[in-house]
């Protein structure tokens, strides 16, 4: 089928033929996230030149199957690829660790100990995971823009947006059991329609212990060189007919269009590389003044927040192994950013970035002052984006103070579950069937929450936070019902700590689930009456009211700028490539294998070996420790056919390739489209490629598929599972 070009996508071909024709050619492999079914019109060429062996329609087909069909959103936020015909998926251990942790207990610590299922009736279901598959992608740009008068409000605008791509939507998709939506790139001046297909019945196949996929755990996060195996398999279940269905005894393993052939071959310096997946975030075309703001305001006072409160959590995780079970999946998540923001700072430091962003802006003012048109309608934008970050600086600490710090005591998180149940109760005489049917729900959701939850650890985390807010943004700035306990208690946040958690009942699940189970009317009224209740929603209420308003108009604005701003670079720049930012929709990155220098007289090669995890070990260490086996199969150099030419194993590798969050998990590949790696991270010099991307330090860093395979093999003694692979010597 044969579609027309929109006049976003002609600009977008024009710009790059014009950009070869003005400037020397040079190599584009060590930048961007593309769009897959544009690389033909933007960067294929150079991916032949720089490796690639493989026709565009080879990677991405609406007609016929093709890679994209492998490429899965694993949940809400990680990648995963299918590597069989039996619809068997891997993606990153942190990734599905929530689900490891989930099936774990004291008795059976899969996090610590690993999971695998030897047949397919061992594998558990995981009813809070989806994957996603893309169908297809069209521009719709045209359509949503001529729908919109000129001169209109920002929210009439996003009100029309949302219109017609519901619209759109629903047509795409009628008569057929797909989903569709409708996104934005290059800040709302284009438009894509996604049609998808999520798949419900997921069931984890395997994991390795923690200390192999995550090996070196915290201390080496972020961090080159690496050593961890990050990978979990899960299996995608459809119904008889080869159709997402709930979970079901009777459901059979999902038979997909395509999966990845896996090879054997290992990489080498200089090997092309590309990564196909969903990165979430980026904004590489903002201005000076957005790196400036990151780079000396929001990040360092979010880090400041989360480490210590990343403290607390860890002396209390050392401490009991029942905690280190409930929070391992939260500490993680939480020092994964604190860690990322202060690499990005380093980043931004060594690459000059709001200098040359600057220059950048220099070049743009003297272009748009050559043209009576640009300069009439582009003059104004970055002095007022200057005005409006400027204005900003005062307000973001309030909000990350607020919100990383006030906001972070997990007892405040029970409040507005039960917020519905009060509410509901206000104009009820009686208990009915609907009280009934959300005082259910709402068990369910408290089972959830204090599965991973521990009273004391909490009870420390509160007098931190309540002194760090009030020492940064204020005390003043705080709701009533709040402030009324701190002059009560004199500023004595341990003592009105001590007073939340002994007259809340909230921090015992015991004590709340009694009073739901004899829930009548009246029974609100303790619930009402209770401290930490009281706070949370006055909380809530307070950072909805008056914190967020003043911050979102700020923000509402120099969103609104920034689309100008973008759509004024296109226009002026037309010898530059862009591709649009990251949002969780499926991008293409290519790269090469490469190593890279760290800081002065510090070069780093491109791979790791096991060598390098006996080397790091230490025995019962929360971040090095290794299993027996594993040390066992090292010493016994019992590597099968997943060593390299030199007899070593080589585990994790680095290459160029534009990566970010979301991409976690996916599928490193060749120039002929074998698996070679699964993408897990960046070094620590290079995570301020989410605003600046340099290619002398940015790096993305994944797990050698052998090594993987070694795990799955020699050390789990699951090998059958490769019996429904195709492996490529």
């Amino acid at each position: 089928m044969k579609f027309s070009l929109s006049a976003t996508k002609q600009f977008l071909i024009a710009a790059t033929i014009l950009s070869l024709l003005l400037k020397p050619f040079r190599s584009f492999c060590d930048d961007g996230m593309w769009l897959p079914m544009l690389l033909q019109e933007t960067v294929f060429h150079d991916m032949q030149n720089e490796g690639l062996k493989l026709s565009p329609d080879d990677i991405y087909s609406v007609n016929h199957s093709s890679m994209k069909d492998a490429v899965l959103l694993f949940g809400s936020g990680c990648t995963g690829e299918v590597i069989s015909c039996d619809g068997l998926l891997l993606t990153n251990h942190h990734c599905g660790l929530g689900q490891i942790q989930s099936h774990s207990s004291v008795d059976h610590d899969y996090v610590k100990n690993g999971f695998w299922a030897m047949n397919q009736s061992e594998e558990l279901s995981c009813p809070a995971i989806t994957v996603t598959f893309i169908i297809r992608m069209e521009d719709e740009t045209s359509r949503v823009l001529s729908s919109i008068p000129k001169n209109v409000s920002r929210d009439r605008r996003d009100e029309i947006i949302d219109s017609v791509s519901r619209v759109i939507s629903l047509e795409a998709v009628k008569g057929t059991p797909y989903g569709a939506t409708v996104r934005s790139f290059y800040n709302g001046n284009q438009f894509f329609l996604i049609v998808s297909e999520t798949f419900r019945d997921v069931r984890m196949v395997g994991a390795p212990p923690e200390s192999i996929g995550q090996f070196g755990g915290d201390e080496d996060n972020w961090v080159w060189p690496r050593h961890n195996c990050d990978f979990s398999l899960f299996r995608i279940y459809a119904n008889k007919d080869n159709e997402p269905a709930d979970y079901s005894p009777y459901n059979v393993p999902y038979k997909p269009n395509y999966f990845f052939p896996i090879s054997l071959k290992g990489v080498k310096e200089g090997d092309f590389t590309m990564v196909y997946g969903f990165p979430g975030r980026t904004t590489e075309y903002v201005s000076s003044y957005a790196v400036d703001f990151t780079q000396n305001i929001s990040d360092p006072e979010k880090v400041a927040i989360r480490d210590a409160r990343l403290k607390i959590w860890w002396s209390h995780m050392m401490a009991n192994d029942t905690v280190h079970l409930k929070y391992s999946s939260k500490y993680f998540g939480l020092s994964n950013a604190w860690k990322k923001w202060q690499g990005e700072i380093h980043g931004l430091q060594k690459a000059n970035a709001i200098s040359k962003k600057a220059n950048y802006e220099t070049e743009f003012t003297t272009r748009i002052n050559g043209n009576s048109e640009w300069k009439n309608e582009y003059s104004n934008l970055l002095p007022e984006l200057k005005i409006y970050y400027d204005s900003l600086k005062s307000l973001q600490p309030v909000v990350d103070y607020y919100s990383e710090a006030l906001l972070a005591p997990e007892i405040w998180k029970v409040g507005p579950i039960l917020k519905p149940l009060i509410d509901s109760m206000q104009n009820k005489k009686s208990i009915d069937e609907s009280v009934t049917k959300m005082i259910e729900k709402i068990t369910k959701q408290l089972d959830g929450f204090y599965k991973n939850y521990d009273a004391k650890t909490d009870a420390e985390i509160l007098p931190a936070m309540l002194e760090l807010y009030g020492r940064n943004a204020g005390a003043e700035l705080t709701p009533v019902e709040l402030g009324d306990l701190i002059k009560k208690y004199g500023g004595d946040y341990g003592a009105l700590s001590k007073y939340i958690f002994s007259a809340s009942i909230f921090d015992n699940q015991k004590q709340l689930e009694d009073v739901l189970k004899d829930f009548k009317k009246g029974s609100e009224k303790k619930i009402m009456n209770d401290p930490a209740f009281k706070i949370s929603i006055a909380l809530n209420n307070y950072y909805s009211d008056f914190i967020l308003p003043p911050y979102e108009r700020v923000n509402d604005r120099i969103y609104d700028l920034n689309s100008d701003y973008m759509k004024a670079q296109m226009e002026v720049f037309p010898e530059k490539k862009f591709y649009p930012d990251a949002n969780l929709t499926l991008r293409v990155a290519y790269g090469k294998v490469e190593g890279y220098e760290a800081k002065d007289a510090v070069h780093f090669k491109y791979y790791t070996t096991l060598d390098g995890v006996i080397e790091k070990y230490k025995p019962n260490d929360e971040f090095y420790d290794a299993p027996q086996k594993l040390i066992d199969l090292y010493h016994q150099k019992n590597f099968g056919r997943y060593a390299d030419a030199d007899g070593t194993l080589h585990t994790d590798f680095v290459a160029s390739n534009h990566t970010t969050g979301g991409n976690s998990g996916s599928p490193v590949l060749d120039g002929n489209g074998n698996l070679i790696g699964i993408n897990f991270d960046r070094c620590w010099e290079g995570t301020m490629s989410d605003l600046y991307f340099d290619p002398d330090q940015c790096r993305n860093i994944s797990v050698d598929i052998r090594y993987v395979l070694f795990i799955i093999d020699k050390y789990a003694g699951a090998e059958y599972l490769e019996n429904e692979m195709r492996l490529i010597d």
